[in-house]
């Protein structure tokens, strides 16, 4: 059995999947991609048990077959070479795959496709869809807040919280949380769950310049993104997510207006001098004063900014994280946030000044206690 496909496009699909291989899989069989030829359609698939990924594109061939071919032979072949046809010549019966170029042939061992993983089927009445360039944003937006303990696996993905009318993204490590709610989104249904984060960074890499909506749906343990010629589908993280409403301080009388890049400059430059184990600052608020501090006492380093600003509120002086506190408002296209406090020991919460009409936002940020 022959199929003829064009190299830059048939790279382009198995780069678009590659992200769900692994270097040392438990079922030898999924360091293949599972080519399936109908007609003169390929759909090409890749899994790593937890994840997968199916693409489709256009070829010739002369019948149908489903192979497993060696991911890395077949993907370094096909890159090596320049734009031109290639014919995939494929043995029924032992399944070797040849490759002729104009170069010459490359011979591979493909294995039967009846033997690779099959993919869940969805089994859902519940679909919806969602632009691709919104659920990029939502994804962007919370993943890296997202823990990496092993031991604690719930932190270690993005919680999807669906309702009648709206969708929240939630991530959190314990010491920042981010929100994410879309009122522009109409899932229908009330349900949740937790996306682990390897699939929900493939899903933000392949929207990259898409255009189609995303259609969304979800069964007891997978959910289904289907979106052009793409589909990935994974695997929930089956645990509970903590009640992360409960962690969100309502009062917050203090309350600081500013440019969000003066902020994140000010505070990039202090933090070279803040403890390399702590990365600890310390922002002090006093009438229309922000002083900015850190210092390292093991080094007799320590640097100071003052900053004018709009603050309402007691005088307050409050520890955080640079790094943490860096990446937070780094994550944000706007340009000026409110940063709301109630004392030293309770979170900051960073808020957008102005309201979104579809986008609700917050971050949450804990504070370290100052030695004085």
């Amino acid at each position: 059995m022959k199929f003829i496909a064009n190299t830059t496009s048939l790279v382009e699909h198995l780069q678009k999947i590659s992200g769900t291989l692994v270097s040392k899989p438990t079922l030898p069989i999924i360091e293949n991609f599972l080519f399936t030829v109908v007609k003169n359609n390929l759909s090409i698939t890749s899994t790593d048990l937890e994840t997968s990924m199916t693409t489709n594109m256009n070829i010739e061939s002369d019948g149908s077959i489903s192979v497993a071919v060696p991911s890395r032979l077949t993907i370094e072949t096909l890159r090596s070479l320049p734009n031109q046809p290639v014919t995939f010549t494929i043995d029924e019966k032992t399944f070797q795959v040849q490759i002729q170029s104009e170069f010459g042939n490359y011979k591979l061992a493909g294995q039967p496709g009846k033997d690779f993983p099959k993919l869940p089927d969805t089994e859902s009445e519940t679909s919806f869809t969602m632009a691709s360039e919104t659920l990029q944003n939502c994804i962007a937006k919370t993943i890296f807040a997202t823990g990496n303990d092993e031991l604690r696996l719930n932190l270690t993905g993005v919680f999807i919280e669906m309702e009648e009318d709206k969708i929240t993204f939630v991530a959190t490590d314990a010491n920042r949380l981010v929100k994410v709610e879309r009122n522009d989104v109409k899932p229908g249904v009330k349900h949740n769950f937790i996306l682990p984060k390897k699939a929900l960074n493939l899903l933000k890499s392949s929207l990259v310049g898409a255009s189609a909506p995303v259609q969304i749906d979800f069964n007891r343990s997978n959910a289904f993104f289907s979106f052009g010629d793409t589909k990935l589908v994974c695997r929930f993280i089956d645990e509970k997510y903590p009640d992360y409403n409960a962690v969100i301080p309502q009062e917050n009388p203090n309350v600081l207006v500013i440019n969000r890049e003066d902020l994140y400059n000010s505070v990039k430059r202090i933090s070279i001098y803040s403890s390399k184990s702590t990365h600890q600052i310390r922002l002090k608020l006093a009438g229309s004063e922000m002083s900015i501090s850190a210092e390292d006492f093991d080094l007799s380093n320590e640097a100071i900014e003052k900053i004018a600003c709009d603050y309402t509120g007691e005088d307050i002086e409050i520890g955080f994280n640079s790094k943490l506190l860096l990446e937070l408002l780094g994550s944000l296209d706007i340009d000026v946030i409110r940063f709301e406090m109630s004392t030293p020991n309770r979170a900051g919460i960073i808020l957008p000044n102005e309201k979104v009409k579809e986008e609700a936002m917050l971050m949450l940020i804990m504070p370290m206690m100052l030695n004085n």
